[in-house]
């Protein structure tokens, strides 16, 4: 049986969380494990509420009603199979949860509403967390503020935050932040660089505590469908500093800032930061005419062998070649003689040179 979308009345409360998920988190705050099981076990299915390991993974099911199965296989494998629910959250993944990379394959198909993501929970301050990899029906950023933007693992996340006040959540009733990362082209399997999330994140002010268990979920509401994922720690890479410099270093830059001259109405430097095969990049946009800018989109072109990997203060598309950065919500004007700075995060295979050809809505700048 195939469920309705929601109405409208209830989407302005469903992209707060699903009420079910923070239920669920309650049974889990007991249960603390961490992956690497010393043998194989056996196939297990689950039909009722509950937490614990399987093969070295923390696993949580969670329903409020329906029918719901999980199986748990081998390694970080789980599937799940729901129809006539209003709720369930089921995933596999670890407790305590950390910033490491997070690997995971399969396949995910919903009719009606439901998420595939990376979620969790911190306490100090309590917060809930969203990496949205996938959804149904119903987009969960519908009706919320946009703050800003994270560009990685070769797609674009849009950033918000929502506020559930006296709903249950790992220690009871209690009034929190939600933080979402929602990706902007859908997929099901690949690579998650959780740090870049948690670091983009901290940047608008959105900060995260002490962590207790996150996963890789399967999520429906009102809805039926199924799922397959495998879910496994990757490699996390050698990066710079959480935080990336916002203004420019008192040394001088790896490459000399970048002045391809032209007539625009613009001026743009920027502060390359290199290291092994990677680097840092902050960019200052200053308006030089006589009128207000709002809102711009900055062309450049990145040297061979550059392809960025997280941004900050803009959204970046694609993440090599020829990039466009656009601005977010806080800082499209930009007034005569002021300025705004932006910057991202890059690999490189031994060219860290500035981008060039920099034009700013159009029209190049110097």
């Amino acid at each position: 049986m195939t469920d309705s979308p929601l109405p409208p009345r209830r989407r302005r409360d469903r992209l707060r969380l699903l009420t079910g998920a923070a239920c669920a988190v309650v049974l889990a705050a007991a249960s603390v494990t961490l992956a690497g099981a010393a043998h194989a076990e056996a196939d297990r299915t689950v039909t009722s509420n509950t937490t614990g390991t399987h093969n070295g993974y923390f696993f949580s099911y969670w329903k409020d009603s329906g029918n719901v199965t999980m199986n748990l296989g081998a390694g970080g494998q789980y599937s799940v199979q729901w129809s006539g629910i209003n709720n369930t959250v089921v995933g596999k993944g670890w407790n305590p949860g950390s910033r490491h990379t997070v690997n995971y394959s399969g396949s995910f198909n919903v009719n009606g509403n439901g998420y595939l993501a990376l979620y969790g929970w911190t306490t100090n301050p309590l917060i809930e967390y969203y990496v949205v990899e996938n959804f149904g029906s119903y987009n969960p950023s519908t009706g919320a503020q946009r703050l800003g933007s994270v560009t990685t693992d070769g797609s674009t996340y849009d950033i918000y935050r929502t506020q559930r006040v006296n709903q249950p959540s790992i220690i009871g009733t209690a009034t929190f932040y939600q933080y979402w990362s929602v990706r902007q082209q859908k997929r099901t399997g690949g690579t998650i660089t959780t740090a870049n999330h948690f670091d983009a994140w901290a940047r608008l002010g959105l900060n995260l505590g002490t962590h207790n268990y996150q996963i890789l979920a399967t999520e429906g509401y009102q809805s039926s469908g199924s799922s397959n994922i495998t879910v496994s720690e990757g490699s996390t890479p050698t990066n710079p500093p959480t935080t990336p410099p916002t203004t420019p270093p008192t040394s001088p830059p790896t490459s000399p800032p970048t002045s391809p001259g032209g007539s625009g109405a613009c001026q743009v430097t920027n502060a390359v930061s290199a290291w092994n095969t990677g680097l840092t990049d902050n960019i200052t946009i200053r308006n030089t005419g006589a009128t207000p800018i709002n809102g711009w989109s900055l062309r450049f072109t990145l040297p061979p062998g550059q392809a960025i990997t997280s941004g900050w203060n803009a959204t970046y598309a694609p993440a090599s070649g020829q990039v466009t950065a656009t601005n977010v919500s806080y800082n499209a004007a930009i007034p005569p003689g002021g300025s705004t700075t932006i910057g991202y995060q890059a690999t490189h295979t031994g060219n860290n040179a500035a981008p060039s050809g920099f034009t700013l809505n159009g029209a190049a700048c110097s």
